[in-house]
């Protein structure tokens, strides 16, 4: 009897410290246990809600490109796969069943194995790479500079305005640090990885975008299959089949790993009793998150079958900036406050930085979106510059990175604060009143359900570590 209430202890014992570890390192589900411990449940619920909505779309815009390069394979125009609603608003009248059995089929693939996945992955990645270096090398045989001319049509802001857009193109490198559990040492590998995954993609992404607009001028470029299209106009229609066929595989694999990713994500989240724990039950034979895959892809089916891609990635884009915004904020708050040690007067500079640091952040945005002048951009970005020299000169760090750490604090952390409020200002009213209503909604819902299941899983763990303390 001994032996087996000690087993129990054990076990309650073992459960009690992974939780507290994984809380502690946040290394098991990225921004989301990153911004629990460092700025609250609230402020990590809300982030959470928006990287679950960061996934969802984007895979919903990934699986209707799937459909329009299946189209292009075809020898089909890229929209001719979708059933048009004339009586449904325009943007949500394109049905596309095609997006909806890919999803099907990536669900039952993520839910089946978690090494299968990988596996595919792996092979399928050799093939991608063949066809990346395919376009480019092909393509530039039929570069044009005439093409180049003009360079920025839309002058600064359109550059801008793109900017914001294109993070679009980043979402999911947040999944790397998901799969923490499975790697040796998260602490190194980890930053290496992101970072590495990072500027690797950043590059490829650049030498498609000039290959793609040296092939064709910019005001013909398809926002659906632009590759291609573009090698037809250029005369090399055989080509548009095998850059199809390598965008497929391509699509395919960034549908099964966002798939992964979202599951867990969505699990971890589960765990912390904010949402359901049903969506934290992992199948017994495969080792899957099956019902927060399934749920997760469910969602992304319906958004997919009716929404059009422009508004996908406003939204999306909307999502990722905002979650960027709040993990530089957590960094800094990470390295200056330390409950217990910072003293009330650090602690109230830093209060006073921060708010400083965003307020003149969001008013360059607000200014350049709604002037043309340079008065108030110089003054905002002053108090911008003041306040974070304030917070490097005025504030002692409270807390060294043990391994790796993010260098130029503070300035490269209120840098990106900056940056990502100013790119948020270039997107469009109807995206932030979407925005704004999924943010509403979660807020609702976190007042009413998750602020009190949370509760009660922390008194739950508290009870648990008192009868495992006692048992020893």
């Amino acid at each position: 009897m001994d032996r087996q209430n000690g087993s129990t202890a054990c076990s309650k014992n073992a459960y009690v410290t992974s939780s507290t570890l994984t809380r502690r390192t946040g290394y098991n589900c990225g921004s989301f246990a990153y911004l629990r411990v460092e700025l609250g449940d609230f402020v990590a619920f809300i982030a959470a809600g928006n990287i679950l909505l960061e996934y969802i779309i984007g895979n919903a815009a990934v699986a209707r490109s799937w459909t329009s390069y299946f189209a292009t394979l075809c020898n089909h125009h890229p929209n001719d796969f979708r059933i048009h609603v004339s009586s449904l608003p325009d943007s949500y009248n394109q049905l596309d069943p095609i997006a909806i059995i890919v999803i099907i089929f990536i669900c039952t693939l993520a839910v089946a194995s978690t090494k299968g996945s990988s596996r595919f992955n792996y092979i399928a990645s050799i093939f991608h790479v063949a066809i990346i270096l395919f376009i480019v090398i092909a393509g530039l045989t039929k570069a044009n500079p005439k093409n180049f001319t003009p360079f920025a049509p839309y002058g600064p802001r359109g550059i801008f305005v793109t900017s914001a857009v294109l993070f679009f193109a980043y979402v999911g490198f947040d999944a790397v640090s998901t799969m923490a559990e499975e790697t040796k040492n998260p602490a190194k590998d980890i930053p290496i990885g992101l970072v590495g995954s990072m500027v690797i993609t950043t590059l490829a992404y650049c030498i498609l975008a000039v290959t793609l607009c040296l092939m064709q001028p910019y005001q013909q470029i398809d926002e659906d299959a632009p590759f291609s299209v573009a090698f037809e106009a250029v005369g090399w229609g055989w080509a548009k089949y095998i850059v199809a066929a390598g965008a497929i595989k391509g699509i395919t694999t960034v549908l099964l790993v966002n798939a992964v990713g979202q599951a867990r994500y969505l699990t971890h989240i589960a765990r912390t009793h904010m949402i359901s724990p049903w969506f934290a039950k992992v199948h017994e034979r495969t080792g899957t998150p099956v019902n927060a895959t399934a749920t997760m892809l469910a969602a992304t089916a319906i958004i997919a079958f009716f929404t059009s891609l422009g508004i996908l990635s406003n939204l999306l884009s909307i999502s990722t900036l905002f979650i960027f915004m709040l993990v530089a904020m957590g960094l800094i708050v990470r390295r200056y406050y330390v409950g217990g040690e910072t003293t009330p007067s650090d602690r109230n500079k830093l209060i006073i930085c921060l708010v400083l640091i965003v307020g003149s952040s969001i008013a360059t945005a607000v200014y350049w979106g709604s002037s043309d002048g340079w008065i108030g951009l110089v003054l905002s970005n002053s108090v911008w510059f003041l306040s974070t020299l304030a917070l490097w000169l005025g504030v002692p760090q409270a807390k060294k990175p043990r391994v790796w750490g993010v260098p130029l604090v503070p300035w490269l952390p209120s840098l990106s604060i900056a940056i990502n409020l100013f790119l948020l200002g270039s997107i469009d009213k109807a995206s932030f009143e979407r925005f704004g209503i999924w943010t509403g909604i979660l807020l609702i819902y976190y007042i009413l359900i998750g602020l009190h299941a949370s509760y009660d899983s922390v008194m739950e763990s508290k009870t648990t570590a008192r009868e495992v303390n006692s048992s020893l």
